[in-house]
């Protein structure tokens, strides 16, 4: 499990605070389901997914980005207890629903992309390193 310092903590929160999660939330799953279309068949509900346009106009697609991030943002709260937090999600997404635990890392991944092209110059390799 991770083990932030105080300082990485800090700039963690720190950033967190300014985030809106329903515009970063909503174009980090949209980027995912876009760049990683293999990750579209765990969303098979959401309705039409068929391309980069459907894909960010689809308000199923913006709902639920905003729902991960909202549930990012109670671990952000709590980091040394994230394990917690999370530990009912996993359970449900790895569980019962089988997603590929990979599919966390790119989400991830993009995530640090949407708070990197949100916040630019306060977006630091540092604050970067933390997330």
């Amino acid at each position: 499990m991770v083990q932030w310092t105080a300082e990485e903590k800090q700039l963690i929160t720190g950033l967190w605070g300014k985030v809106n999660v329903a515009e970063c939330g909503g174009e980090a799953l949209a980027r995912l389901l876009i760049v990683y279309p293999w990750t579209q068949r765990f969303f098979a509900s959401f309705g039409n997914l068929s391309g980069a346009t459907a894909i960010i106009g689809n308000p199923k697609v913006q709902a639920h980005g905003k729902k991960v991030l909202t549930s990012f943002g109670e671990a952000v709260k709590n980091l040394d207890g994230i394990k917690n937090t999370f530990s009912a999600l996993s359970e449900l997404h790895c569980d019962k629903l089988h997603v590929d635990p990979e599919n966390f890392r790119l989400l991830g991944d993009i995530l640090v992309i949407v708070l990197a092209a949100h916040f630019g110059k306060d977006f630091t390799p540092e604050c970067q390193a933390a997330w």
